[in-house]
C-alpha cells in the first residue's frame, strides 16, 4: 500500500485552445500522477513577465502516491505530450501548457531542478487566487503562513479575473467503483494487475487461496480422480472467502479488488466435472451464488492461447506445466459463454494480449484508463 500525499498544481494555457489544454491536462494529471480531489475556477490573466496573449490558470489539488520528482518528470512528460516546446532562454514565454508544482504535504525541497514550495509562488496572484479558493488554509511551509494570507500579504497588482469557463474533474477508478473482480485464464495477468491496482489505490485485495488447496497438484497429474474433490474444496474455499471479505466491505465501504468472481467455479466445473458429478456441483453452487455480492465491474482479461503458455512456463509452477493448448481454449470457451449469457454483470473485456501491464507503465496506464472509462 502507498502512502498517499495532498500536492497543489499550477496550470496555465495561452496558445491555441486554451481551455481544452488545460482540460486535456487534467486528464493526464488524473491518469498519471493520481487523483484529482478539488480543481479551482478559471482565471484569466494577462501574460506575466513577457508580452503576449492573456493566460487561463487554474489550481488543482491531487492525491498521489508518487514522489515529488516524479510528480515533475510526469508533469514535464504531460507539458510535452500536449505541445509545449521549451527553448533554452531563460526569458518566459507563450505555451500550449505549463504545469507548476507548488506545495507538496508540508515539505520543503531544494534540488537544482525542483524547489518545493515553488519559489515564485508567493510573488503571483494568478497562481496565489486560484490556490486560495481551493486551499485557503493550507499552509505555506517556509513563511508559516496560511495560503488566504500568502494572498492578502501578495504585492502583485496585475488583475486576475475570474471566468465562467468550468473545467470537468476527472473521475477516479475508486469514485467509479466499490467493487471489481478480475478474472481470465490461466496465465492471463489477472493477480499481477489485482496486486497493481491494490498498491496504487490503496485497496483491499481478495486474492484466491489456490496455493493452499492440497488437491491441485494432484488434479494436474490426474484430473479425472482428483476433479470433483478440488472443484468442491474450490468452490467451499471462494465462499467463504467472498462472503467474509465482502461483508467486511459493507462495513467499512472499502475498495476492493479481487482476483477472481465465484461463477470461475461453475466454469472450471464444466469442463473437469462428468455430467453427474456437475448436476451435484451445480446444485450447491446455485445455493451459494445466491448469496455473493456482485461486482460492480467484471472485468475478463483475454490473452491469446500461445502468450498463456509462455506466461505459464516463464513463472513456472510444476504443477501447471503439463497444461494443454486444448485445456486452456476450453476455459476460454467457457468464460465466453458465461459472460454472453450473465447480462446482470457490469463486463469489460481487455486484450492483453499485445500489453505487459507489469514492467511497461504506457500498457498499465492504458488497461487502467479502459477500467475507468467503462
Amino acid at each position: 500500500m502507498k502512502i498517499k500525499h495532498t500536492t497543489y498544481l499550477s496550470l496555465g494555457s495561452n496558445l491555441e485552445n486554451k481551455l481544452k489544454n488545460l482540460q486535456q491536462a487534467l486528464f493526464l494529471i488524473g491518469e498519471q500522477i493520481g487523483k484529482i480531489t478539488k480543481v479551482s475556477s478559471v482565471y484569466k490573466t494577462k501574460s506575466w513577465g513577457f508580452d503576449s496573449d492573456d493566460f487561463l490558470n487554474c489550481c488543482i489539488e491531487v492525491t498521489t502516491g508518487l514522489s515529488p520528482e516524479k510528480i515533475l518528470e510526469k508533469s514535464l512528460e504531460i507539458e510535452n505530450s500536449l505541445g509545449r516546446n521549451r527553448s533554452l532562454s531563460k526569458d518566459y514565454q507563450a505555451r500550449t501548457i505549463d504545469i507548476d508544482v507548488l506545495l507538496f504535504d508540508d515539505e520543503i525541497i531544494a534540488h537544482q531542478n525542483l524547489n518545493i514550495p515553488h519559489l515564485r509562488m508567493l510573488e503571483r496572484k494568478f497562481v496565489l487566487v486560484p490556490l486560495a479558493e481551493i486551499a485557503p488554509d493550507a499552509m505555506h511551509p517556509k513563511v508559516k503562513e496560511t495560503i488566504a494570507t500568502c494572498l492578502q500579504n501578495c504585492t502583485d497588482d496585475s488583475e486576475i479575473e475570474k471566468t465562467s469557463l468550468i473545467l470537468k474533474r476527472p473521475i477516479s477508478l475508486v469514485e467509479k467503483y466499490n467493487y471489481i473482480a478480475i478474472e481470465g485464464n490461466i496465465g492471463s495477468g489477472k493477480t499481477t494487475l489485482a496486486n497493481k491496482i491494490g498498491t496504487d489505490f490503496n485497496a483491499k485485495l481478495v486474492l484466491e487461496r489456490f496455493a493452499d488447496n492440497p488437491f491441485l497438484p494432484k488434479y494436474y497429474a490426474d484430473m479425472e480422480r482428483y476433479a470433483f474433490p478440488l472443484e468442491m474444496s474450490f468452490l467451499a474455499d471462494r465462499y467463504q472467502q467472498l462472503s467474509d471479505d465482502l461483508a467486511q466491505f459493507d462495513l467499512f465501504k472499502s475498495f476492493i479488488v479481487s482476483d477472481y468472481y465465484i461463477f470461475k467455479s461453475l466454469i472450471f466445473a464444466q469442463i473437469s466435472l462428468s455430467k453427474e458429478e456437475y448436476a451435484l456441483y451445480k446444485r450447491m453452487f446455485d445455493l451459494m451464488y445466491k448469496e455473493i455480492t456482485k461486482p460492480d465491474l467484471y472485468i475478463y482479461l483475454y490473452q491469446d492461447t500461445e502468450s498463456l503458455l509462455h506466461n505459464i512456463k516463464k513463472r513456472g509452477r510444476d504443477f501447471e506445466q503439463n497444461i494443454k493448448p486444448e485445456y486452456l481454449d476450453k476455459i476460454h470457451q467457457g468464460y465466453s459463454n458465461f459472460i454472453k449469457t450473465e447480462q446482470d454483470l457490469n463486463t469489460l473485456i481487455i486484450d492483453v494480449s499485445e500489453l505487459d501491464f507489469e514492467k511497461n507503465e504506457d500498457d498499465y496506464q492504458e488497461v487502467i484508463r479502459q477500467i475507468t472509462n467503462a
